[in-house]
């Protein structure tokens, strides 16, 4: 669960219910804020939008997209520098081949099919068009998952807009009936309020975290076509670790050392569990 992004969502809105509360005369005072028919004239509208703008098979992904944007975590680096020598050091004792029971143990499906090529003995200019390309496709999908945000960010203003013209033109229209003009209005109004408050309270929100985690990711990415490429060019563990540590912030760098370093009368076979993380 991303705290943040939780938090930003529910403290907001308790925000926004203490000023109703206190400014409304209590309870009473969020009535004219639900309106069902505001509600689907902006939800609807927009997301019927995002029909017409985006393929069908993208729009039905906003859910996945969604559960990235709350639940995702970040990949610990240090951690994945420590693998990266750990995994050098066992394969400058004991070669490859030997690496075989250490890639089962990896989470990282990227890390563990980048380490598969270098011990199923691919060349160096293979193994990077292969991770690079697989980046580039990664890197467009979450393009797509973005815009589709910043698109839902752009339209729920738009038809709050189109909600409060068309609540106006109807309490214009109906001008001899007194008693209707409170209720029309206040439809007018609320459309304005969800669609500026679905557009910059979440949709914009979202795309910006999206755009964070995306880049985030693929951060990790590089890091982890770089380790393998050192590691597939046989360089030691020391030149390993100084190269993967440039990636790092400094605070990141002591963690790397504790990580890395052997316990006292530790054999291979401490070795070989640091290789299985």
């Amino acid at each position: 669960m991303d705290i943040a992004t939780f938090s930003g969502i529910l403290v907001f809105l308790g925000f926004v219910f203490a000023a109703i509360f206190m400014g409304g005369g209590g309870l009473s005072g969020f009535k004219p804020f639900i309106n069902v028919e505001a509600f689907l004239i902006v939800m609807g509208g927009t997301f019927c939008a995002i029909l017409v703008n985006y393929p069908l098979s993208a729009v039905i992904k906003v859910g996945n997209v969604l559960k990235q944007v709350l639940t995702s975590k970040g990949e610990d680096t240090s951690r994945l520098v420590s693998t990266f020598v750990s995994l050098s050091q066992k394969a400058k004792k004991e070669g490859f081949l030997a690496l075989e029971v250490d890639v089962k143990a990896i989470d990282n499906d990227f890390l563990r099919r980048g380490v598969q090529l270098v011990i199923d003995g691919a060349d160096h200019e293979f193994i990077r068009n292969m991770l690079e390309t697989e980046l580039d496709f990664i890197r467009e999908r979450h393009k797509v998952g973005r815009e589709i945000f910043n698109a839902l960010g752009t339209y729920a203003p738009a038809f709050g807009i189109i909600g409060t013209v068309l609540g106006m033109i109807m309490m214009l229209s109906s001008i001899e009936d007194v008693a209707q003009v409170p209720k029309l209005m206040a439809v007018a109004l609320a459309a304005a309020f969800y669609g500026l408050g679905a557009g910059y309270w979440l949709f914009l929100p979202m795309a910006g975290k999206l755009k964070h985690r995306s880049e985030e990711e693929l951060f990790v990415k590089e890091i982890i076509i770089r380790g393998v490429l050192l590691l597939q060019s046989g360089s030691t563990p020391s030149v390993v670790e100084a190269n993967l540590k440039a990636y790092l912030e400094p605070s990141k760098r002591i963690t790397v050392k504790k990580e890395t370093k052997p316990a006292p009368g530790a054999g291979p076979e401490a070795e070989n569990g640091q290789a299985a993380v």
